[in-house]
């Protein structure tokens, strides 16, 4: 199972402020590709409070300070933008890296995009879908012949550059609509399905939805690939994992939650998300590792994704999260799933 990392680059406003996140950022990156994580993900926002708006530039950035680690959006908004330039993009950011990148793509979780590039909300499914579908016939040949409702036709027009990988990976992100879901799996595309509340195990049946809707359309299971991405933290005791990690993830999640009818985050919500059946995975080593086996016991997933700054989060206690997850936990999962092991009997029973 790959395992990684992924970012919003959440930061404070300001050009000082969003400069100084870039490079903690790709400092970030760095060394999750020294440590041997393998990939590391960067998302698209259109928001003061964000500080990537393109990813591809900075994971072109990336590109030329690591050697081995994948790099993907997470995820690119392709309903408010255009497929041949995102392909242009990634296939750049591919030859730069010498085959590392991979394109995530989703119908984004903010808005901002839709009226900043003259689109309407009412048309929110089908830009996506008539994007994927360009953005896909893209990749399969250099050539496009194409028309749609929402962009200028193609009529044999060449696309440059290519990428160095024969099919440049694209995955559908989704947060948890069966609609999103059945499609990916229609079109056997992998799957990368956020969990950032509840309980996790209560996603199963979404995942073997989008298993049996690629088996339906005649996809090989074997290439139905499911990654899960979640929120979470490391420490060097469960309690300061907490401690450092709280505030800043309470004070995003409100604001959100403003914006989107939520309660706000309080700290009885989020020691009880820490909990083993819980979504968040903030805590010591051996926490994190426990949860994220249990989490492949029940989805069997590829790949699994963890995103340490929900909110800005100092940047030394960042890179030693990065530290414990690339140097402890990650090895301790591979070789665990590799001998077929379970989550430690104690954390298994209160798992259950």
């Amino acid at each position: 199972m790959e395992l990684g990392l992924y970012s919003f680059a959440e930061t404070n406003p300001g050009p000082e402020a969003v400069g100084q996140r870039l490079r903690d950022l790709l400092e970030e990156i760095e060394l999750a590709d020294q440590v041997g994580l393998d990939l590391y993900g960067v998302g698209e926002h259109h928001r003061v409070d964000y500080a990537v708006s393109s990813p591809a530039v900075v994971l072109a950035a990336a590109a030329v300070r690591t050697r081995r680690i994948r790099l993907s959006s997470a995820v690119t908004v392709l309903s408010s933008d255009d497929p041949v330039r995102v392909f242009q993009s990634f296939a750049t950011l591919d030859l730069i890296s010498q085959g590392r990148a991979e394109i995530m793509v989703g119908r984004g979780s903010f808005i901002e995009s839709f009226p900043l590039f003259g689109y309407s909300l009412d048309d929110y499914d089908e830009l996506f879908t008539e994007r994927l579908d360009l953005l896909l016939k893209i990749r399969a040949g250099e050539r496009v012949t194409w028309s749609g409702q929402h962009r200028a036709a193609l009529h044999d027009l060449p696309v440059y550059p290519r990428p160095l990988q024969e099919a440049l990976p694209v995955w559908i992100a989704v947060g948890g609509t069966p609609a999103s879901i059945v499609r990916a799996g229609t079109l056997g595309l992998p799957l990368a399905l956020a969990i950032i509340g509840g309980m996790p195990e209560r996603f199963a049946p979404l995942i073997e939805l989008y298993r049996e809707a690629g088996r339906t359309a005649g996809h090989d299971p074997a290439k139905l690939k499911v990654g899960i991405n979640s929120h979470g933290f490391l420490a060097d005791t469960s309690q300061r994992a907490a401690d450092e990690w709280f505030p800043a993830y309470a004070k995003t999640m409100t604001r959100i939650g403003r914006e989107r009818g939520w309660p706000p985050a309080t700290r009885e919500g989020f020691d009880a998300q820490r909990q083993p059946r819980g979504a968040l995975l903030v805590g010591d080593v051996q926490e994190v590792i426990d949860k994220i086996l249990f989490e492949h016991e029940v989805f069997r997933m590829d790949r699994f994704l963890l995103q340490l700054t929900v909110g800005p989060t100092p940047h030394d206690k960042v890179m030693h999260a990065i530290e414990l997850y690339g140097t402890k936990v990650a090895p301790a999962v591979r070789q665990a799933i590799e001998a077929g092991e379970k989550p430690l009997s104690s954390a298994r029973g209160r798992l259950k």
